[in-house]
């Protein structure tokens, strides 16, 4: 019984500390401000309570930007089209691409934050190898289209957190015509076959 009492306790505590993040991140203009101890103090929680259910920062980081992701994770791997897996390649590749935009959209202070964080570069990060390795296999059922790997990296690229946030925020580009402009490149990309004369060892 105390097993159990305390497994929902720190389940509980981590609900609460995501919950205080989550409102952290939506209220404060420079996601780099928000530390550990004002996440702990928002959710009544002690610090190392934050430190042994998340690691760190980054982990802290990591776990929200997760939890905010899950409906477009269910509705990638198991949902209808546009983004569900039975969906036609030349389809599916705009429709994932505007959907990792438009959460970006919505996440732009967690995203930036997540991408900056830690000691390595955003293409190490979990979450991005998992939707480049998506997209590549996507991309891999298109015929013509060659240099799926490049391709996949090349377009998740127009994606990045500290993009869209210049996008969005010191160019203010509105936000349906910041997908309308994506959505025309990335049907350019799937239009264009490989350069003539050209291979992929050249």
């Amino acid at each position: 019984m105390p097993d159990r009492k305390s497994r929902k306790d720190a389940a509980r505590n981590r609900e609460a500390v995501l919950a205080a993040a989550d409102a952290l991140f939506a209220r404060r203009e420079s996601p780099a401000d928000i530390t550990m101890a004002d996440v702990a103090s928002a959710a009544g929680v002690g610090k190392g309570t934050l430190f042994r259910a998340f690691g760190d920062r980054a982990g802290l980081l990591r776990a929200l930007y997760e939890a905010r992701l899950e409906p477009v994770r269910q509705a990638v791997e198991a949902g209808p089209a546009p983004l569900g897996p039975t969906t036609p390649p030349r389809d599916r590749v705009p429709a994932l691409l505007d959907a990792v935009l438009c959460f970006k959209l919505d996440n732009r202070r967690l995203a930036l934050a997540l991408e900056e964080s830690g000691s390595g570069s955003p293409y190490q990060a979990e979450h991005y190898e998992r939707w480049h390795g998506l997209l590549q296999a996507v991309l891999e059922q298109i015929p013509g289209l060659t240099d799926s790997d490049f391709t996949a990296h090349a377009l998740l690229a127009a994606t990045r957190a500290d993009l869209v946030e210049h996008l969005a925020g010191e160019e203010r580009i509105p936000r349906e015509q910041m997908r309308a402009q994506f959505a025309n490149f990335v049907t350019r990309v799937l239009a264009s076959g490989p350069l003539q004369g050209l291979t992929a060892e050249e």
